[in-house]
């Protein structure tokens, strides 16, 4: 991120070091304007927190430079040399106000078209500090397939628009050995060009879980007496649903699913009847913090822990990529190991790879998930179809899937809660 062009675009897959690369962009930049501000941009102010919030302050402790974080105002300040401001841009006509002499913006291909869009001519236009130099705005993405950042550095370029690449390959050195062949296992080919090798792909086509099979990833598990229920929850106003799994050596089976329920006070109702004598363990969307599926002053989680249920969800819900890599992570995962070393174990050879189906659905009793892993696609966004209404069941197992098996790093690991 070294370009003195207007606006460079460094556009590299997971884990490629875009980021740090933005980072360090903007540091060096602040050595060269002391007395001018910087301007760091992310999607949303959640990603502020963990992110700029956590980074930049370890960054200028390595370096030895004095520095005062300010989060109520997002802003790094720096002693009698200006500040690096950080800025959110889930609503773009709020980016106002203010001067920098250059700016890094993160992620934006994330957002939607018309919104990146929005607050793309809003940033540039902060950019009118004189400092010596060009201004610059410099971006660090992920594509997300023929979306804001293709339209403008790729299909039809202006001046000063340049565009540099970088695979995930190409920064090894600095992720976990299992990192690449991870993703690898887990991704459609579309996906691998996308998130790994850095490309504009086509994402709107195929299934978000391509690799589910309703003969290989059945199971005919069924519910056991007094054995935990492992309950993902999906809030919809008329149309809420539930998946609910048990745990088989460690693995989830998908064995029932609530479809269609009225509310949340209905969902509880029809829980607490079907499924006497079972400890309950939810793991709802993370939004039922804070809405309501019924009438109620109650939120919905609050009447789910009221209820008595274990409720297990985080602040916030997981993004929607990451949702989707723990499943599909779940449904297929393919490795390198040597099938005849592991042939005993029962496991699925492809290709030469060794294929491991860890999440299982019980096909008979749960037509309406498996309808939805077989049949949802993506968007001309490059998000999960919700149009169709089969986002439902796969969001609601999604959540339980993230939370008890989460990626984190974009790398599996498991939960274990109470030795259950």
């Amino acid at each position: 991120m070294t370009s003195q062009a207007p606006y460079p675009a460094f556009v590299g897959g997971f884990g490629s070091g875009k980021t740090a690369a933005a980072m360090a962009r903007a540091m060096a930049l602040k050595v060269m304007c002391r007395q001018q501000n910087i301007a760091y941009y992310l999607p949303t102010y959640p990603l502020i927190k963990d992110i700029a919030f956590e980074r930049f302050p370890e960054l200028c402790e390595r370096k030895g430079w004095a520095y005062r974080l300010n989060q109520q105002d997002s802003e790094l300040v720096f002693p009698d040399a200006g500040k690096i401001i950080f800025r959110n841009m889930e609503q773009p006509g709020r980016i106002v106000g203010y001067e920098v002499a250059h700016s890094l913006v993160d992620e934006i291909d994330i957002m939607a078209t018309d919104k990146a869009a929005a607050a793309w001519n809003k940033i540039i236009a902060r950019n009118r500090q004189k400092c010596g130099m060009p201004n610059t705005v410099g971006v660090a993405t992920t594509p997300e397939g023929f979306k804001f950042v293709y339209e403008r550095w790729e299909k039809n370029p202006s001046a000063g628009y340049v565009l540099f690449r970088a695979k995930t390959s190409e920064n090894a050195a600095n992720l976990p050995a299992d990192y690449i062949t991870n993703l690898q296992g887990s991704y459609n080919s579309s996906l691998q060009q996308a998130y790994l090798d850095g490309e504009f792909v086509n994402l709107t086509a195929g299934s978000v879980y391509a690799e589910f099979d309703r003969h290989l990833n059945n199971c005919s598990t069924e519910i056991q007496t007094s054995e935990p229920l492992h309950i993902g929850m999906d809030f919809n106003v008329g149309n809420m649903h539930a998946v609910v799994n048990v745990l088989r050596d460690g693995d989830p089976h998908a064995v029932e699913e609530l479809t269609g329920i009225l509310d949340t006070p209905a969902m509880i109702a029809t829980i607490k009847s079907r499924y006497v004598g079972h400890s309950i363990l939810v793991y709802p969307d993370a939004s039922g913090n804070s809405r309501k599926s019924n009438n109620a002053s109650e939120s919905d989680i609050a009447l789910l822990r009221a209820a008595g249920f274990n409720v297990l969800v985080a602040p916030s819900n997981p993004a929607v990529k990451d949702r989707v890599l723990a499943m599909n992570q779940m449904i297929c995962m393919r490795t390198n190991a040597d099938p005849n070393a592991i042939s005993s174990l029962g496991l699925e050879v492809n290709d030469g790879s060794v294929v491991q189906r860890r999440m299982r659905v019980n096909v008979d009793r749960c037509p309406v998930l498996v309808e939805a892993l077989e049949k949802q696609a993506y968007d001309k966004n490059g998000e999960p179809d919700k149009a169709g209404g089969l986002d439902h069941a796969p969001d609601a197992q999604g959540y339980f899937i993230f939370y008890r098996f989460p990626v984190r790093g974009r790398a599996m690991q498991q939960i274990r809660i109470g030795g259950i």
